[in-house]
């Protein structure tokens, strides 16, 4: 686990690529029972104005705040994240799926042993989370 006196504001977490898939949006509609259409059917998410089958948001955000959790090494250790949905992520019908570029950089070092970690998701260049942000405690 990373200790508080190793962070500064400012440093940035390795960078990650996910991959998102088709068979991702299978195993996470089963996981949380959302199996609204515009997550599986093509047709249906074009007739309400999509470009297509998208990820779910929850499954982008969860994805995402993976770079934080392997930075610090305890998943645990995430005391409060939350984010926005700003665009969605087209997941496309092959073996590749969807390429989401993510980043993060600590923003502030707070009195009670945590730090704030700003986290960036991008898809083709354009952020799909908004506000992305984690509060993570360190080890002393």
């Amino acid at each position: 686990m990373i200790r508080a006196s190793e962070v500064s504001v400012g440093d940035e977490l390795p960078p990650l690529s996910l991959r998102i898939t088709r068979a991702d949006l299978v195993r996470y509609a089963g996981a949380s029972g959302d199996f609204n259409p515009i997550h599986w059917n093509e047709r249906f998410a074009r007739e309400v104005g999509l470009p297509g089958v998208i990820a779910h948001g929850m499954l982008t955000m969860g994805m995402a705040v993976r770079i934080v959790t392997e930075w610090v090494g305890d998943p645990g250790a995430v005391v409060q994240y939350g984010v926005r949905f700003g665009r969605p992520v087209p997941v496309p019908d092959d073996d590749k799926g969807a390429l989401v570029e993510v980043t993060a950089k600590v923003t502030k070092l707070l009195d009670d042993g945590t730090v704030k970690v700003n986290v960036t998701a991008s898809f083709e260049g354009k952020s799909v989370l908004g506000g992305a942000s984690a509060i993570v405690r360190l080890g002393a």
